[in-house]
């Protein structure tokens, strides 16, 4: 077990360095102090794996397996991601701002909140995934005075902490881009709290309640965060390797953090909205209507 435990440690220092080192060949550090780190340190943990590797028929075994499960679940998470990344569409924003006001001037459809805000994986500013403009349009239309549409991109550098602001349409339509570093915790209500109040001070938006009664007293509207689950839906044709993929990747997903609790949202005021993940749509049904 103590070679296990060796052997474990070593390669984590190993990839470590590894890592380390493409960060500073990332970063413009010199190429000459980027090769002697790599050397002076790939030298000191060669020796320790070296020295690990001779105990390995004692219990050596424990790292393999433990390694190659770890593994094998990187490999189906990249897989899975770049399955996904190949077909998912993304939509401009600007061709449905005049919808989107629209929706919000339209009194006929009850208010879903006075202010929703998506969760969004677009990293253009000018961009959107087309799963939100199906929720906003035709899964149930969600009337509200502001959308806003938030996109965490995590950074190389660890403590970057940095946004900025699309404005789509104003008193309309906002888009927020938060740059995170890796090591950053993403408490994005406590960001987005911060966002509003910067804006609010440079009068760039008005979040007083829109409604009549509270709009005399200066009372806040209401925040209300939407997350897109997805799911892998039925109506999908996938080749045998990339359907084992995809269910082995949902299984492993469920004991994830859920993307609320990721993104520190605060759970009273978060929906979660199941959308169906339809990579390859079943084609030419063959079904046939019988007449009795």
């Amino acid at each position: 077990m103590e070679a296990a435990y060796g052997l474990a440690i070593t390669l984590t220092m190993l990839m470590t360095t590894l890592l380390m080192s493409y960060y500073l060949y990332t970063h413009k550090y010199q190429a000459w102090w980027v090769v002697l780190f790599l050397t002076v340190y790939l030298g000191i943990e060669g020796s320790f794996l070296v020295a690990n590797l001779i105990k390995f028929p004692h219990g050596g075994w424990v790292s393999v397996l433990i390694g190659a499960t770890i593994a094998g679940v990187m490999y189906i998470w990249l897989q899975a991601f770049q399955i996904k990344l190949r077909l998912t569409e993304y939509v401009r924003i600007d061709q449905y701002t005049q919808a989107i006001k629209e929706l919000s001037r339209d009194i006929s459809i009850p208010k879903y909140a006075t202010h929703i805000v998506f969760m969004s994986n677009a990293a253009r500013q000018s961009e959107i995934e087309s799963k939100i403009i199906y929720s906003i349009f035709q899964k149930r239309p969600k009337r509200a005075d502001i959308y806003w549409f938030v996109h965490v991109d995590t950074t190389d550098d660890p403590y970057t902490m940095e946004y900025k602001v699309n404005t789509i349409a104003p008193d309309d339509a906002y888009k927020v881009t938060f740059k995170l570093g890796f090591r950053v915790e993403q408490r994005i209500n406590l960001f987005f709290r911060k966002v509003i109040e910067d804006m609010v001070k440079n009068k760039e938006v008005d979040i007083t309640s829109r409604y009549e009664s509270l709009s005399r007293q200066n009372v806040i509207g209401d925040f209300r965060f939407v997350v897109l689950e997805k799911f892998l839906s039925f109506e999908n044709e996938l080749p045998t390797r990339e359907r084992i993929i995809m269910n082995i990747y949902f299984s492993i997903k469920s004991f994830t953090t859920p993307e609320d609790r990721w993104f520190g949202l605060d759970s009273s005021s978060v929906k979660i909205e199941k959308v169906p993940l339809v990579i390859r749509p079943v084609e030419n049904v063959q079904l046939k209507r019988i007449t009795s």
